[in-house]
């Protein structure tokens, strides 16, 4: 989203309408979605959505489809964030690989910071189609996925079946 105007001669609805796919790597998640914001590009990627092109995104990425997730995007601590909203409920990723991740995630869910949600392995992709989850991948053998979620005042989490793509 950091273009020049005197180089950059087609609008963000073009370029991005014109799409098949559009992949939003990692980063901070609050940073990215404040510019897309301001730049009116959220309304675009939703436009984007709703005419069929592929949204995908690792990290940072895959947080900004959901309604809100868990980040890093502050100092000092994991919080909670809204997000664009296209996906139901909150994402976290790196659930497993980074430590403080799980625990973060349960405690958000449980004190309402965070409606339930997905959380994931590096490495694990979730398959939508509108807002339902039609499949869990991998690219990697034993990385897993849950659908993490309060239950009678208890944490629940719900291992996916996950896919491993052989390629």
């Amino acid at each position: 989203m950091f273009v020049s105007s005197y180089r950059q001669k087609e609008t963000f609805e073009e370029v991005l309408l014109s799409m098949d796919a559009i992949w939003v790597s990692g980063g901070n998640t609050l940073n990215m979605i404040a510019i897309w914001k301001a730049q009116g590009v959220d309304k675009i990627l939703k436009q984007a959505w709703e005419q069929g092109i592929v949204l995908g995104g690792g990290s940072a990425g895959s947080i900004c489809w959901f309604e809100q997730g868990s980040t890093d995007s502050r100092p000092v601590a994991l919080s909670a964030m809204n997000a664009l909203g296209f996906l139901k409920g909150s994402h976290c990723p790196h659930f497993y690989t980074e430590g403080p991740r799980r625990d973060s995630y349960h405690e958000m869910i449980m004190d309402g910071s965070l409606m339930n949600g997905y959380a994931l392995d590096d490495r694990v992709g979730l398959l939508f189609s509108g807002q339902e989850l039609k499949k869990a991948v991998t690219s990697r053998e034993g990385s897993k996925g849950f659908y993490v979620s309060k239950v009678n005042g208890k944490i629940v989490e719900k291992e996916l079946k996950v896919e491993v793509l052989k390629g």
